[in-house]
């Protein structure tokens, strides 16, 4: 069998892991010597598919063919409000797939958020057959832990078409906890918090740690917070004061927000050092009288954390839910730890203090400890390792529709994993065929305000008067927080057909076409081999097409 590697596939940056010889995890590095990849996608008008640094490259001068934050986009629709002011912002366009999702469109193809993250992952995965100097074809891979059902099965739809068994779906939090090695410290229970604030996600787990298991007791997050909403206050802020004094919006040049992204994004590292930065971008773009505007701005650390101040205070709800949640307060728990890059700014590092009372812990480094994390359980699934056990719980109620806009939860959020519940349904009518069941995902009693995760249809029932045919519905959630449903007669004893229409996200038919499409290409054209090969050429732009959406643009 092959090696099992980790892999953090991040909304800014990925990293790939495996377990050495001597079990302990490690990150692998490209032929360029890079540790972490820029999650970034761009494709050249011939036809040329660029991944990481060299994709992030292109950024300024094929912006909008160069896909970045794609992460943020995966399983979601293109009308929710996260996604409609990254589209606002992104050089890119943002287009709604047929069924509503988020996809972008690139040299007038649209491409799925799905096949973006495919091409990272399959670099990854080349990155570690280049280490390892062996093919790899299974993978743990790890997602926020806020992630729902719609998201994680996207996340794996994207293993798929890059060639890579997706063996576990694993929890960032609880990955980052394994890889601090937070069950060799102390002896006896301690009950530690994982702060991972990272490029686009948020989440907060609170967990036991005894013996060797990690047992998650309540988790929370936000899934459309992250260290680019930084970077955009800091964007919109020049965007308005360039606006304000030569009447130019930059948002209608993409080659200018590029630039002014990068520039957004060093100064908030750089803010996180230090306590005053400066933006320097000749000819930026040109006046309404053909000059050059050559920007020029000093930010400091405290207009920064003004701009931002309400980002910061996103993170303290979930925060004390899932203390709530968990049955505990701030006092209870030993250490918190810290993991994303955006945790390297002193703001969240004292906004952390003052919600748990206590200095977080910073003994990792927050760009690779997921992937070790993801590479110490890959061991652990491969039988090399046995020092831990991981207990984790459902990020989301999960429930069904009742009356006109209702809400019922089956499966409440922070159940263990794995995790079941059955629900008992009556025909309403006489000689009734089928039943219809409507599932959502969330926590409010409002059921608009939730995740439809798609209709269960119950068909080829018996007949029978109103009420005297009886189904039961099965809910399972395995250890990957993924939902199946099952579904039999009561009288008969008779297992009924479930179909599960889903409200978003590639058909099965769709992966596999993809997959087909992308085998046919590489037996037409060559890998091109340029700077650690993470350049592919694909035969033509048309063919990147999956199933083509409408032309709504948000």
């Amino acid at each position: 069998m092959s090696r099992i590697i980790g892999i953090d596939l991040g909304t800014t940056n990925s990293c790939v892991a495996v377990l050495d010889e001597k079990g302990v995890p490690r990150t692998l590095s490209s032929a360029d010597g890079e540790r972490t990849l820029p999650s970034w996608v761009s494709w050249a008008v011939n036809g040329e598919i660029t991944v990481g640094t060299r994709a992030r490259r292109q950024a300024v001068t094929n912006a909008s063919a160069t896909v970045y934050g794609s992460k943020r986009l995966i399983g979601r629709k293109v009308n929710a409000e996260d996604v409609a002011w990254f589209a606002k912002l992104a050089p890119f366009r943002i287009v709604a797939a047929p069924n509503g999702d988020a996809w972008v469109r690139v040299h007038g193809a649209p491409i799925s958020p799905q096949e973006v993250a495919a091409h990272v992952l399959r670099r990854l995965r080349q990155i570690a057959e280049e280490a390892l100097g062996e093919p790899v074809t299974r993978a743990v891979v790890t997602v926020p832990a806020y992630f729902d059902d719609a998201q994680r099965q996207a996340t794996r739809d994207a293993g798929q078409i890059a060639g890579l068994d997706i063996i576990r779906i694993l929890n960032e939090p609880t990955a980052a906890a394994l890889a601090y090695g937070a069950h060799r410290v102390g002896e006896g229970r301690r009950i530690i918090g994982v702060f991972d604030l990272g490029g686009g996600t948020f989440d907060i787990s609170i967990m036991s740690v005894e013996n060797g298991i990690f047992e998650v007791l309540a988790t929370g997050g936000d899934s459309a917070l992250g260290g680019e909403d930084w970077d955009r206050r800091m964007l919109e802020r020049i965007v308005d004061e360039v606006f304000d004094q030569h009447r130019v919006d930059l948002i209608g040049i993409p080659m200018a927000m590029s630039r002014l992204r990068e520039a957004c994004e060093a100064a908030k590292k750089a803010l996180s050092d230090g306590r005053e930065t400066v933006i320097q971008l000749p000819f930026l773009a040109n006046d309404q009288h053909g000059a050059p505007i050559n920007y020029e701005r000093k930010l400091t650390r405290e207009l920064v954390q003004e701009l931002t101040n309400d980002l910061l205070e996103r993170v303290e709800a979930p925060c004390r839910r899932a203390l709530a949640d968990a049955g505990l307060t701030a006092a209870d728990l030993e250490e918190v730890l810290l993991v994303g890059g955006m945790t390297r700014s002193p703001a969240v590092q004292d906004i952390v203090a003052k919600i748990f009372g206590k200095k977080p812990s910073k003994g990792a480094n927050p760009d690779e400890v997921v992937a070790l994390g993801a590479a110490a359980y890959a061991g652990i699934l491969a039988g090399e390792s046995d020092e831990a056990a991981l207990l984790d719980v459902t990020p989301h109620d999960i429930g069904i529709k009742v009356g006109d806009s209702g809400f019922s939860a089956v499966l409440p959020r922070n159940s263990m994993l794995p995790c079941r519940a059955r629900r008992l349904f009556a025909t309403t009518s006489d000689n009734q065929r089928f039943v219809s069941i409507e599932l959502y995902q969330g926590e409010s009693t409002d059921i608009t305000k939730n995740r439809k995760l798609g209709q269960v249809v119950l068909d080829d029932l018996p007949h029978g008067p109103a009420g005297s045919v009886r189904v039961e519905l099965v809910m399972t959630i395995d250890v990957e927080s993924i939902l199946a449903v099952s579904a039999r007669e009561l009288r008969t004893g008779k297992e009924a057909s479930v179909k599960i229409r889903p409200s978003g996200g590639l058909s099965q038919r769709e992966v596999v076409e993809i997959i087909n499409r992308r085998r046919n290409e590489s037996s037409i054209v060559s890998t091109l081999p340029l700077e650690g090969g993470n350049v592919m050429r694909v035969a033509t732009r048309e063919q990147a097409a999956v199933k083509p959406p409408d032309d709504t643009d948000k």
